[in-house]
């Protein structure tokens, strides 16, 4: 049996993390991050550290010959060019790590975070799509708050990705995360009600 793989994504800050843990905690289901996947393809000597170490040398890394994340994130953010050359590192091994995990579940459904869904080209990867929404300014106020960047860096993080706006019309389902957890819960809960009653009657 083929699990029914739903994507969350959303933007940065937008909360996609929380709600993907809820859901997949309230479903009792699997979630597969693939931010995880893709933090453990760069240990050292992973599959995506000796693809970086191929192309930029020693640039991203630390004595120790562990990748420099800080730095890394800093000039992914930064510079477009970076970003789309350890992307394009990065992302075919992500994926093939995402179909792995998939092949290795049996229930009925999967839930799967993943940041870039769209900006990656992975819609055929899913069969549907959950976008987390929030407001320009939450994010903000989120990403400054949870990694100690200026504010100007929360909005380079925001800019280098595509719009909530866009994302959100391009889904079958979204969450308006922009206010007050509870209320965000409530949804989730709501949501995944719906989600039981569909695949469990």
């Amino acid at each position: 049996m083929t699990p029914f793989l739903l994507g969350i994504t959303g933007g940065i800050g937008s909360g996609k993390s929380c709600v993907g843990r809820l859901l997949a905690s309230y479903c009792l289901v699997p979630l597969i991050d693939i931010d995880q996947c893709c933090r453990r393809l760069l240990d050292l000597d992973q599959p995506g550290w000796h693809a970086l170490r191929s192309v930029f040398g020693r640039t991203f890394f630390q004595r120790d010959g562990s990748v420099d994340r800080v730095a890394l994130r800093r000039h992914i953010f930064g510079d477009a060019g970076i970003r789309r050359q350890v992307d394009c590192l990065l992302h075919p091994l992500a994926r093939e790590a995402l179909r792995t995990e998939v092949g290795r579940q049996h229930v009925r459904l999967v839930l799967a975070e993943i940041p870039l869904l769209y900006e990656a080209g992975w819609r055929d990867e899913v069969d549907e799509v959950l976008v987390v929404y929030a407001r320009r300014g939450a994010r903000c106020c989120r990403i400054m708050q949870r990694d100690g960047v200026t504010r100007r860096e929360a909005a380079q993080a925001i800019a280098a990705q595509m719009s909530l706006e866009e994302k959100a019309a391009r889904a079958e389902l979204m969450i308006d995360n922009s206010g007050r957890w509870i209320e965000s819960r409530d949804r989730v809960v709501s949501l995944g009600n719906e989600l039981s009653q569909r695949f469990w009657g």
